[in-house]
């Protein structure tokens, strides 16, 4: 079975376990990642760049080597390939888990259980529960759903079509590196640069093929474009900023503003706001968001697979192109 199959079948296999089965409530493989790249962490800390550069390089190099390994392991069974590819991708991608979560905060929000909705926040964002009302509660949860689906779904994909196992285990690592240490803490602020940097990069793709299939996929393509363009460059993340402003433009509500992340308040340029509402909490703005972002979810498979198909096509039509010219001279 050629490589292009190969993942296209286990992706969509891992994609369909994420659906059906979500994350494990214990022994996660990303977990096990963060408790090594922690240990990691104890021995090289300082306060400097270049000592976070080699935490970086050690726990992301090492992830992406062990899919290397992985991956030649079993290069010879094309059956073996697809089962490492399918529980790769179900290790990685958590758009089920990111669904219970905001869904989970969405019913609270409707019993008016405030209380119940602060607690359950931080299982999905880093922001102070405490300092948010139930509106606020509710913005922060649309907004964590938009980033997410490109940080925990949509980049992911792109990194395995392009690389493969390697390239999922390597994105996923530099994504849990960034929200472990590529905060702007006094601990972090030089030391998990490297981090920070790295999953600007490795985001980059997997960010701009977000937006534009949420201007597909989204309820107004023609607000999440005219979002996308007005506001994301305001944003703080480069990132960040395409994906919530198409978001907020699809499902036409308006997105940051004001929050608190660690006691630090920071003013955002509000996403939408010419054409937006405020996101309410109770309504089915949640709701809204989660399924927008299932279906961003999957139309991103079909795009990766897609595109890793037809590359191989590409290389192999190539190569016969060269083979045959080299007959005829």
């Amino acid at each position: 079975m050629r490589a292009g199959r190969v993942f296209a079948y286990g992706a969509a296999a891992g994609l369909l376990g994420d659906l059906l089965l979500g994350d494990p409530r214990r022994g996660h493989p990303v977990a096990a990642f963060g408790r090594a790249a922690g240990a990691v962490e104890r021995v090289l800390w300082r306060d400097h760049r270049g000592w976070g550069a080699l935490h970086t390089a050690v726990c992301a190099g090492g992830a992406a080597a062990l899919g290397t390994a992985a991956a030649h392991a079993v290069r010879r069974s094309p059956a073996a390939r697809l089962a490492l590819t399918g529980a790769a991708t179900w290790a990685v991608v958590g758009g089920t888990s990111l669904a219970r979560e905001a869904t989970a905060i969405g019913r609270a929000l409707e019993a008016g259980d405030v209380a119940a909705a602060r607690a359950q926040l931080p299982h999905l964002c880093g922001r102070d529960p405490q300092a948010l009302d139930a509106d606020g509660i509710a913005r922060a949860v649309v907004e964590s759903v938009a980033e997410n689906t490109s940080d925990a779904v949509v980049g992911a994909l792109v990194w395995g079509a392009v690389a493969g196992v390697p390239g999922l285990l390597g994105f996923r690592a530099v994504n849990t590196l960034d929200a472990m240490v590529g905060h702007k803490s006094p601990r972090y602020r030089r030391y998990g640069w490297a981090s920070a940097r790295l999953d600007d990069l490795a985001g980059w793709p997997g960010a701009r093929l977000t937006a534009v299939l949420t201007t597909v996929a989204g309820g107004d393509p023609r607000g999440a474009v005219r979002a996308w363009r007005a506001d994301a460059a305001q944003h703080p993340s480069p990132n960040a900023g395409p994906v919530e402003a198409a978001f907020a433009g699809a499902l036409g509500v308006r997105l940051g503003g004001t929050l608190s992340y660690g006691g630090r308040i920071e003013h955002r340029p509000v996403l939408n706001g010419a054409a937006g509402r405020a996101v309410r909490a109770g309504s089915d703005d949640i709701d809204r968001a989660v399924r927008l972002s299932r279906r961003v979810g999957w139309l991103a498979l079909g795009v990766c697979a897609g595109a890793r198909l037809l590359a191989r096509g590409a290389r192999a039509s190539i190569r016969q192109r060269g083979v045959t010219k080299g007959r005829t001279s």
